[in-house]
């Protein structure tokens, strides 16, 4: 590509499908790019702009395996788990949730309330 075909190139998101994977906060994403550098399967992309919030491009495309979230040092990402990854035990007695055979989650934990999803 030429100088000239490059400045006319940008990152756009392509949603196939209603799937949020991740939502990055503007307000508190320092546009590090860490979670775009850790993404296995490049659903988050560097933002063309200097200090501005990374692109998710290919929702789609994520496998929920959280490294972008735990790869934000600020918290600007939010993993919205789809339906299917929901699932959840809570002990009837006490409302505990919990993973069968697990200890529990870091505090950021889909484990925990709001249990990973708005």
């Amino acid at each position: 590509m030429t100088e000239m075909e490059q400045s006319e190139v940008y990152i756009v998101p392509n949603p196939t499908g209603p799937t949020e994977a991740v939502s990055i906060d503007a307000a508190v994403c320092v546009g590090c790019n860490a979670c775009a550098n850790i993404c296995r399967t490049q659903t988050i992309l560097p933002n063309p702009e200097p200090g501005q919030p990374p692109v998710v491009v290919f929702p789609d495309e994520c496998w929920y395996c959280g490294c972008c979230v735990e790869a934000c040092r600020t918290g600007a990402l939010e993993m919205h788990l789809p339906i299917n990854q929901r699932i959840l035990f809570k002990r009837k007695k006490t409302g505990e949730v919990f993973r069968i055979g697990q200890a529990d989650g870091p505090e950021k934990s889909f484990f925990l309330e709001p249990f990973g999803w708005r």
